[in-house]
């Protein structure tokens, strides 16, 4: 039997390593096949261990000044970025995540958001007067967050910090196929002075920990990412008693290449979007829409930058693709592949067998199909892999309807000159969209229309999330 590489001794609950009791779970490196680490298999018993935790917490912790918490969450930002080489090792290991960019995207891109939502303390208006009112923005309590295993760190920090900076405190279950993060960002937290109970982790099924947090009545709100199916869920068992429930669900993410855009920035950008951390992206861009007279050279561009995408070993700094984050999602994955070729999609580039010389794994090959039907499963469906559906479009009325045509609304791209690219942006029901490859910025908000869920992360608008607002009159 392989040695275990990670140790996670039990769940964290009120600032202590507290044992599991219901058996074990195991955290399986999709790479090798693999145990790399054990977690305790939480049960409902610990959820209400760790929620009277974080109820004692509360009144103390929402006391503090906003600059006192804005303190402690710089100097946990610092402490992740301090032990950026152990996270990244982990997340990698995890779910198969190349290196580079779990150093990247896993940790780096976490730290800033920390710093970001710091950065709201000062001027955010925790209090303001309308007419004879005062308004008071204050902590809404106990916040039960559940998180996915494609960003591990990233996920819970853009819900821990807002939450924090509001003076609430948090149950925290993250996915038992990535938990290895969680550990440290629980050390990391003590250490740099969240007080015992403010940040709890229960480790566990969805079935059972997710559930139990959703359904806990002394938990005040849900903040929850991940698959659409799974946000329905919790909503239903949500509605018994009434807390507030944020959603950042599933998307299926429109490319529009207009007929006046740098047509091989466009495309080896959309190609990024759609590949990058295996395609396992709630914000990808699976969808490339072109204009039907340039497909071709579209087709030609995308099937040259596609062979830069290196399938391996995720240790490997060469790697841009490692495996998917499980077997399970690898044969579904290699389905929907199938799926596209028996529904006429056109294959240019890899398709449903294994890469050469990867017998072992979780490992797809990036694939590309051209000639997509719009309506098809293929086009349709969250596919959450390396899988670029070209879809061909007569003109910009349709290019419009077709991006806006799934059930999801997440994020999209536009790409031609600025104005023109500007005026179609606004006209797609989706929470983001970059213009042009626009920089990521941490203090606007993302999130969904639609399937894709409801309330934003990241700045002003994040911090709101985690708020009551009160109104005194005078």
């Amino acid at each position: 039997m392989t040695p275990l590489t990670y140790t996670v001794a039990g769940h964290w609950i009120g600032g202590e390593t507290v044992p599991g009791s219901a058996g074990t779970l195991s955290v399986v490196n999709p790479a090798t096949g693999e145990v790399v680490a054990e977690t305790p298999a939480g049960t409902a018993a610990d959820v209400d261990s760790a929620v009277a935790a974080a109820r004692a917490a509360f009144p103390a912790w929402s006391a503090t000044t906003p600059q006192h918490r804005a303190d402690v969450l710089r100097r946990l930002g610092a402490g992740l970025a301090a032990r950026t080489e152990e996270i990244a090792q982990a997340i990698t290991a995890e779910m198969g995540s190349p290196i580079g960019m779990s150093r990247t995207a896993q940790v780096a891109f976490p730290a800033a958001v920390v710093e970001s939502i710091a950065g709201l303390a000062d001027d955010f208006a925790w209090t303001e007067e309308v007419g004879n009112s005062l308004i008071v923005r204050e902590p809404i309590g106990v916040v039960g967050a559940i998180t996915p295993w494609n960003f591990p760190l990233q996920q819970i920090v853009s819900k821990l910090a807002p939450a924090l900076l509001a003076g609430n405190t948090m149950v925290f279950k993250p996915s038992e196929n990535a938990p290895l993060t969680a550990r440290v960002l629980a050390e990391v937290a003590a250490e740099a002075g969240v007080p015992a109970g403010v940040l709890n982790v229960v480790y566990g099924t969805g079935a059972t920990v997710g559930e139990a947090i959703s359904a806990h009545p002394d938990i005040d709100m849900i903040s929850f990412t991940g698959s659409t199916r799974a946000g329905q869920r919790i909503s239903a068992v949500a509605a018994a008693t009434v807390k507030r429930i944020a959603l950042e669900l599933g998307g299926k993410g429109a490319n529009i290449i207009l007929d006046d855009a740098d047509l091989p920035a466009a495309v080896e950008r959309g190609l990024m979007m759609a590949f990058a951390n295996g395609g396992q992206v709630c914000g990808a861009w699976p969808r490339m829409l072109v204009p039907a007279s340039r497909q071709d050279e579209v087709v030609a561009l995308a099937v040259e930058a596609a062979k830069q995408y290196t399938v391996g070993d995720p240790g490997d700094e060469a790697t841009r693709i490692g495996p998917l984050a499980s077997e399970t999602h690898r044969r579904k994955v290699v389905g929907y592949i199938e799926r596209g070729i028996a529904d006429g999609a056109r294959l240019v580039f890899g398709g449903p067998q294994r890469p050469e010389g990867l017998p072992v794994g979780a490992y797809v090959r990036p694939t590309i199909f051209a000639d997509v039907d719009p309506a098809s499963a293929i086009a349709q469906e969250e596919i959450f892999g390396p899988v670029l559906t070209i879809i061909p479009y007569a003109d910009e009325e349709e290019a419009v309807a077709i991006a806006n045509g799934t059930l999801y609304g997440l994020t999209s791209g536009v790409f031609g000159e600025p104005e023109h690219a500007l005026a179609i942006a606004r006209r797609l029901r989706v929470g983001q969209v970059d213009v042009n490859a626009g920089h990521w910025n941490p203090l606007a908000p993302f999130g969904g229309y639609k399937h894709s869920g409801n309330g934003r992360e990241f700045g002003r608008f994040g911090l709101e999330e985690f708020l009551e607002t009160k109104s005194i009159q005078r």
